[in-house]
């Protein structure tokens, strides 16, 4: 063999193995951005295990305590949009560095402060993070990943979601009635430290959008594109559905007498919606629209068995794994779909998207809290299902686009 057909013959095993790279997932890199999901949604939800503790020490009610969650996501809700338009062109690696590092500082500050205002003025700060790092993380995924495998690599990127509501919630919970409320945000510190050399070593980097590319950033066009709007509306009142019940669910639980067994309960949730999430990133390039229907019943149905049939523990048990089998793939496939319908305004579709979803979050609180003072607490389960009916109407109807029939892959 000669020289020159031993170079093509290297070259080719080269091209061959860049190919072979091209077909599998960058697990490291994406558990990287699991991990910077992980400590969005757990910073987000901590101070719900810790509310005694952090209202006794900055010297305010546990009500007032609470609202360091919704100052949270009213960072996220006024800023997703207009920071994500403003950091379009930004590189992306020295993009989510920088919020990474926002979430170290804003956890610190909390951690260490004795006051109430710097203290909420710090969750406000962390929610400014979340907003930009929600607006960048699937896109961040899809980029990385094959066209057949982008639904996959969200999938990875968003199990962060149930690891933080069913491990991380109960374990910074331990960690504070142990050690301290301060202990468990500087944890928080510590891991987001770890996630940035991490990311520096793993996550590859990509351009920000060009001037005057079809991805620019604006929303009124982004609205305009086919499919953008149902896939905001189902993300809209699908999230209200869940966070109305999940949000009371232990005052719910209470009034069952199942209060003791809140935290068997909302692990059990959660493994449910880690199962959801395989199954999602299994099926999602070929059946994204069947899955997110499939989500729907079941969550809608789990709602009327908690309604009707809670008075027998088991079978609140059987409605918590329905409830967490169609809610855990949520997040996947609605960032999915708004990615694939934005197409070059993708990254405007999910800065709006990440918008109505912390606006979803935080109106099932307050929805929430209306239908206990009002209907008391045996209303709450009645709400999912009601929610849900006109979101299984708009998936149906966006047939062609935003739901459709057949997924065309990247």
């Amino acid at each position: 063999m000669s020289l020159t057909d031993l170079n093509r013959a290297g070259l080719s095993a080269d091209r061959g193995a860049e190919a072979s790279a091209r077909r599998k997932l960058p697990l490291a890199a994406l558990l990287a951005l699991a991990t910077a999901v992980f400590i969005t949604s757990l910073t987000e939800t901590l101070p719900a295990g810790l509310l005694p503790a952090m209202s006794g020490d900055l010297g305010v009610g546990e009500s007032a305590a609470g609202q360091t969650v919704t100052v949270y996501a009213l960072g996220t809700v006024l800023t997703a949009i207009p920071l994500s338009a403003a950091t379009a062109r930004l590189r992306r690696r020295k993009l989510l560095l920088t919020t990474v590092l926002g979430f170290a500082v804003a956890n610190t500050v909390t951690a260490l402060s004795p006051y109430y205002p710097l203290t909420m003025v710090a969750r406000f700060a962390a929610g400014v993070a979340a907003g930009l790092a929600w607006a960048l993380l699937a896109g961040y995924a899809r980029r990385m990943a094959p066209p057949h495998l982008q639904g996959k690599a969200i999938a990875v990127a968003m199990a962060g979601i149930p690891v933080a509501l069913s491990l991380g919630v109960p374990a910074g919970t331990f960690v504070g009635k142990v050690v301290g409320w301060q202990a468990a945000f500087l944890v928080m510190t510590g891991l987001t430290v770890v996630l940035l050399g991490w990311i520096l070593a793993a996550v590859p980097d990509y351009p920000g959008q060009r001037a005057g590319a079809g991805g620019g950033p604006s929303m009124t066009g982004t609205l305009k594109v086919p499919g953008v709007a149902p896939v905001l509306v189902v993300t809209l009142v699908f999230v209200l559905a869940h966070t109305v019940l999940y949000t009371y669910v232990t005052t719910f639980l209470d009034h069952l007498g199942m209060g003791g067994q809140a935290d068997v309960v909302l692990l059990v949730f959660g493994g449910a919606s880690v199962v959801s999430i395989w199954v999602v990133g299994a099926l999602i390039s070929r059946w994204l629209r069947v899955l997110m229907t499939a989500g729907t019943l079941l969550v809608g149905v789990a709602g009327v068995v908690l309604a009707l049939l809670a008075g027998t523990p088991a079978l609140v048990y059987v409605a918590v794994v329905l409830w967490g089998l169609g809610w855990g793939g949520a997040p996947t496939l609605l960032q999915t779909a708004a990615g694939d319908a934005g197409g070059e305004r993708a990254d405007a579709a999910q800065a709006m998207l990440v918008t109505l979803w912390n606006v979803a979050m935080a109106g099932g609180g307050v929805v929430g809290g209306l239908l206990l003072d009002r209907l008391g607490t045996a209303s709450l389960p009645w709400s999912v299902p009601i929610l849900l009916a006109p979101v299984l109407v708009v998936v149906l109807a966006a047939r062609a686009h935003g739901f459709p029939a057949r997924r065309s892959a990247g």
